[in-house]
C-alpha cells in the first residue's frame, strides 16, 4: 500500500494536468454559453462531457508518460498500476465532490441567476447530493480506468494493437446493439421496464463494468513493454 501511495504522489508531480486543466473546457463552454446570449434558460449540462473525456485522457496519459520512468525507479508493474488507479480514484472522489458542491450552488441560485443548467444533468446528475457525488465519482473513475487500459495496450502493442483493441470494442458494441434490437430482447425489456433503471442503478452497472476494466488492465500491464 505504501508503494501505491508513492506512485500516486509521483503522478501528482504535474498537478496542473490533474487539478487545473480538467476544468478548463467545461468552464470555457459555460462562459461561451453565457456570453453568446444563450445563458438564460439554457441547458448546458452536455458540456460536462468534456470533463469526463479529459479524465479518460488523463488515465491514458499517466500510463504513457509515467510507466517507463516508474519501472526504471524499481516499481513493479502491479504496484504502478494499483498506484495509478489509486490516483484516479482520489481525483474522482475530489472532483465528484466539487461537482456536487457546484450543483448545490446552481440549485440555490436558480441556475446562477439565469436558469442555466450546467451541473444538473437530467436523469444522471439531478438527484440528491449523495447520488450526484456517487454517480459522478463512479463515472469519472470508470473513464480514467478505461483510459489507463488504452495506455497499457498502446505500450504493449503500439498503434496497430490499439486500433485492433478499439475495433474489437466497436464489434462488441455493434453486436450488443444488434441483440438489443431483436424482437425477443425488446419483449424482455418491455416486461422489465416497469421497475425501471434509476441513476443509482445505472451507477451500479458502471461500477461493475469498471471492475472488469480494471481486471483487464491488470492482466494487460503484466505484459507491457517500455
Amino acid at each position: 500500500m505504501n508503494t501505491w501511495v508513492k506512485v500516486a504522489r509521483y503522478g501528482l508531480m504535474m498537478r496542473a494536468n490533474y487539478l487545473v486543466l480538467p476544468w478548463v473546457l467545461p468552464f470555457s463552454f459555460a462562459v461561451g454559453a453565457v456570453t453568446s446570449g444563450r445563458g438564460y434558460h439554457h441547458e448546458a449540462a452536455g458540456y460536462l462531457v468534456s470533463f469526463f473525456i479529459y479524465f479518460a485522457v488523463q488515465g491514458w496519459g499517466t500510463i504513457a508518460r509515467s510507466l517507463p520512468f516508474a519501472l526504471t525507479l524499481g516499481a513493479s508493474r502491479r504496484s504502478f498500476y494499483s498506484g495509478t488507479a489509486l490516483l484516479g480514484m482520489a481525483l474522482a472522489l475530489v472532483s465528484g465532490l466539487v461537482l456536487t458542491a457546484l450543483q448545490a450552488i446552481e440549485r440555490a441560485t436558480s441556475g446562477w441567476g439565469m436558469s442555466l443548467q450546467f451541473f444538473r444533468v437530467p436523469y444522471l446528475l439531478d438527484g440528491p447530493w449523495y447520488a450526484t457525488w456517487l454517480t459522478s465519482t463512479v463515472g469519472l473513475f470508470a473513464v480514467f480506468a478505461y483510459g489507463m487500459w488504452h495506455g497499457i495496450v498502446q505500450s504493449r502493442w503500439g498503434t496497430l494493437g490499439t486500433m485492433a483493441f478499439i475495433a474489437a470494442q466497436v464489434i462488441v458494441v455493434v453486436a450488443g446493439a444488434f441483440v438489443a434490437s431483436s424482437e425477443h430482447w425488446r419483449v424482455a425489456a418491455r416486461a422489465g421496464s416497469s421497475a425501471g433503471l434509476t441513476a443509482l442503478g445505472l451507477t451500479g452497472v458502471v461500477a461493475a463494468l469498471t471492475i472488469l476494466v480494471l481486471a483487464g488492465g491488470h492482466a494487460t500491464i503484466r505484459r507491457a513493454t517500455v
